[in-house]
């Protein structure tokens, strides 16, 4: 049913800088621009999946709860909104497998720069039985401009979002059973605790599971973006002519990969930049 990963929403304190942070980190321009029901967004759409930077905007209930969501952060992850090739059919599968989805929706959505205009049907599994996962599920009418590169080196794609569990049997059962996708690899080590790989499209959401004590059993929480790029010593040294603190390029977990940690200029939000070797694609 779920084809695709169709975005990440991002909340962000301020738009204008959010905006400046990811045309830096991406190196390419916004793909769509908009402000209404009490935010502003700027979306950059790679070669497979879109992020969404949205901030409060004036004073109602929207925009109070996005503020009360953020507290003191400069950015977070809010949403995972998936891609679905038929929303009657994917409505259907959700109210089977007991996550109460809303009724669908018809939305509209203009870019503020150029007046195009596109049109999608979305709706939206009940939260509390997602492990406090804000989910979407989206099935677009047609596809959204890219992202033009604006620099070398630029991101191409995402390779995983990670979401951070302390319960990954009952994270297995909704990523897997109930939402379909499929599972990769399921690997765990006494340092660094598990790790499960669902395939989404030409992505992967990686549930992570740590051995910390303490931890909420309930909930999981959506922990960071790891993304995809095709020269990765470029594009290190194009984020560190721009003053981005990142770390040396070092050995993935996964075999055939090599990886970089991006200290600032995400807004707060945990990024990975991610190189693969061509015998390692999938």
């Amino acid at each position: 049913m779920i084809t695709g990963l169709d975005h990440v929403v991002a909340l962000v304190k301020d738009i204008g800088t959010a905006k400046a942070a990811y045309q830096t980190l991406l190196g390419r321009a916004p793909a769509w621009q908009n402000s209404g029901e009490g935010a502003d967004r700027v979306l950059f759409t790679l070669a497979n999946m879109t992020i969404e930077l949205m901030a409060p905007s004036g004073f109602n209930v929207t925009a109070d709860r996005m503020r009360a969501l953020l507290e003191d952060r400069e950015g977070m992850l809010a949403s995972l909104c998936f891609r679905v090739a038929d929303m009657g059919k994917m409505h259907r599968r959700l109210e089977r497998v007991a996550l109460k989805p809303e009724p669908v929706a018809e939305v509209e959505s203009s870019d503020a720069e150029t007046g195009a205009v596109l049109h999608w049907k979305r709706t939206r599994a009940a939260t509390e039985l997602t492990r406090g996962v804000r989910m979407f599920f989206l099935e677009l009418a047609d596809e959204r401009p890219p992202s033009p590169p604006r620099d070398v080196a630029p991101i191409d794609a995402l390779d995983h979002v990670v979401v951070a569990t302390e319960d990954s049997e009952r994270a297995a059962a909704l990523y897997g059973a109930r939402l379909g996708l499929d599972l990769a690899l399921d690997r765990s080590h006494q340092d660094w605790g598990q790790l499960m790989f669902f395939r989404c499209g030409d992505l992967i959401v990686e549930v992570v599971r740590r051995p910390v004590a303490g931890g909420d059993l309930a909930h999981d929480r959506l922990w960071g973006l790891s993304w995809r790029v095709a020269d990765i010593e470029a594009t290190r040294a194009r984020l560190i002519s721009a003053g981005i603190d990142v770390s040396e390029v070092r050995n993935g977990r996964k075999p055939g990969t090599r990886v970089m940690t991006v200290r600032n200029g995400t807004c707060g939000i945990q990024t990975i930049l991610l190189e693969r070797s061509p015998r390692s694609a999938d």
